[in-house]
Formats: C-alpha cells, structure tokens, sequence
C-alpha cells in the first residue's frame, strides 16, 4: 500500500493491473477523510485531446520502480466512473465510484465527504 507521505512521489508514473496491462499514468490520490489513508487513485487514459481521468481503489497496491499495480484489470478501470482532466471530483459521485467496484460507502457522521485529494 502506498503511504501517505509518499503519495506525491508516485504521480506520473504507469499504473498497471495484475497482468501487468498499462492502464494509464497516475494523476492523483484521494485519501480516506477518517483514516487519512490512500484509498483512491485518478489514473489518466485515453488519447491526446481526449483525456479523462478515471477512479481505481489502492487497495491492495503494490508500488514498484516506476509503477503503482493496482488489483482491478484494465478493462474494470477503463470503464470507471472518470472526470475530464481539469475537472474535480463533486461531492455528490463519491458513492458513484464506491458501488462501480462494489465497496462500501459511508460519508462521515454528518454528512462529510469522504474522500480528500491530496
């Protein structure tokens, strides 16, 4: 799993399923509000002039020299809820991405966000 102190130092490298298939360049982490912990990446895909970037939990990711391996195939990734690349993520889609991978969501006790980019 990637710390939260190192977070920074993994943006711009690839991202990788279990098979090793390139899905696309790390963008941004989301952390977990209640444990500030990595919970969620951005990950850029698609072809120049149209870009997006799509949501994959971290867990279970394994950080290599130049890469983050994340246990969702491609294809599942691909398909994720995504935002265009200047966009940011509204508060309102959080559960969308939770119930895409079939995880559990809960906004914190009064209604808090549950996910913070850092």
């Amino acid at each position: 799993m990637i710390r939260s102190a190192d977070i920074r130092e993994w943006r711009d490298h690839d991202v990788v399923d279990s098979k090793q298939h390139r899905i696309g360049m790390l963008e941004g982490v989301y952390v977990d509000t209640s444990t500030d912990e990595p919970a969620v990446a951005t990950v850029r895909t698609g072809v120049p002039g149209r870009r997006r970037l799509v949501f994959v939990p971290l867990d279970d990711a394994v950080v290599g020299p130049g890469y983050v391996k994340v246990s969702h195939a491609r294809g599942q990734v691909r398909k994720a809820p995504s935002i265009g690349t200047d966009d940011v993520l509204p508060a309102e889609r959080e559960e969308q991405i939770f119930q895409y991978y079939g995880m559990t969501y809960r906004p914190g006790a009064g209604g808090e966000r549950r996910l913070a980019r850092r």
